[in-house]
């Protein structure tokens, strides 16, 4: 074997590889699963015990005499190709996958843009609440089912109760106790109820709330301001109707339904075939809110909306099910690609 050995080596160091074809069958004819490398080592248990060490010394300086000559080798021709394979120019080239906004994210900065060209700022709060932010400041009375467990989602209760917030009005709170009229902002954020999963509610949602105080502000300057806001945001088409109705934080107050765009006001079961779909409530302010928040209500007067930011979506990109927006379905989030 010794000799066998010496001719194979005499043999490699004469040969010539002159491209990547003549290293590949190098490498397969001495190193590959069934090179010449491998079966030396098999004819190994063949040779006599007492030249087993000699013999297996001699195997384990030739396997890496022939692993160097091919690395050696296969750094020389890739040098020589200036280190990269050739390229086929002609072959289509591999598009960039473009990700996008959440759609809940591009209506969001839509309803802020729209507000913001009439001088509406942008307002945030915690969305862990204490009870007089979330409740007391905003006329809720001590009986009132909000504050009970099945719509509330309690984080602690008692002396120092605090609460996942309702809603966004917390925010409008604080505002008025750290501002002086006229205000005029909005409100966006999630907000959290304690009600059952469904195509048309969740237990966890986003608004925003928008608020208005100065002097001699009247339901008129809320209703043109809401018409102004529907034909931005749903086109010059677009209708709203106001039904009365209550808030403990406004009055008098109502509830604004736009025409829906899903079925053209023909009737659809989202619009429960009414071909109205219920957006926001609004209302003036109530006196008892302002004092709460120290502005004297016999100078000042102002006007409050809310509205579901899940449910302008809806109208607007056509999606039937609000739960579509929290599953993280890419079939779902795929359609906004090209939305920005």
């Amino acid at each position: 074997m010794k000799e066998n050995i010496q001719t194979l080596w005499q043999e490699i160091q004469n040969s010539t590889l002159a491209n990547p074809q003549d290293l590949e069958n190098f490498r397969i004819k001495y190193l590959g699963t069934k090179g010449i490398v491998k079966e030396l080592f098999g004819e190994l248990k063949n040779v006599p015990n007492d030249q087993k060490k000699e013999v297996g010394q001699l195997l384990n300086t030739f396997r890496m005499q022939v692993e160097s000559f091919f690395e050696e080798n296969k750094e020389r021709l890739s040098s020589a190709s200036g280190g990269a394979e050739k390229l086929d120019y002609s072959m289509p080239g591999n598009d960039e996958v473009i990700g996008s906004r959440h759609p809940l994210s591009m209506v969001r900065s839509e309803i802020i843009e729209i507000f913001s060209r009439i001088g509406y700022t942008v307002s945030e709060g915690p969305e862990i609440e204490d009870d007089w932010h979330n409740f007391s400041a905003l006329n809720f009375p001590p009986e009132h089912p909000a504050r009970d467990m099945q719509d509330t989602f309690f984080v602690e209760k008692g002396e120092n109760e605090m609460a996942l917030r309702t809603h966004t009005s917390s925010v409008q709170v604080r505002v008025m106790e750290n501002s002086t009229p006229p205000i005029r902002t909005i409100s966006p954020g999630r907000v959290y109820r304690n009600e059952a999963i469904s195509a048309r509610a969740h237990c966890f949602f986003h608004q925003v709330e928008g608020l208005y105080i100065d002097k001699n502000v009247s339901f008129a300057d809320l209703k043109q301001t809401l018409l102004y806001f529907a034909k931005e945001l749903f086109g010059e088409t677009a209708t709203i109707r106001m039904r009365p109705s209550y808030f403990p934080f406004t009055e008098p107050s109502a509830e604004v339904d736009v025409s829906c765009t899903i079925c053209n006001s023909k009737g659809c079961n989202v619009c429960k075939y009414t071909g109205w779909l219920e957006i926001l409530g609004c209302g003036m302010v109530d006196p008892n809110v302002l004092e709460a928040s120290g502005i004297d209500s016999k100078v000042y007067s102002g006007f409050a909306f809310g509205m579901g930011i899940e449910r302008i979506s809806q109208l607007k990109y056509k999606v039937n099910d609000l739960r579509l927006y929290s599953e993280n379905d890419v079939r779902f989030l795929k359609q906004f690609t090209s939305e920005f």
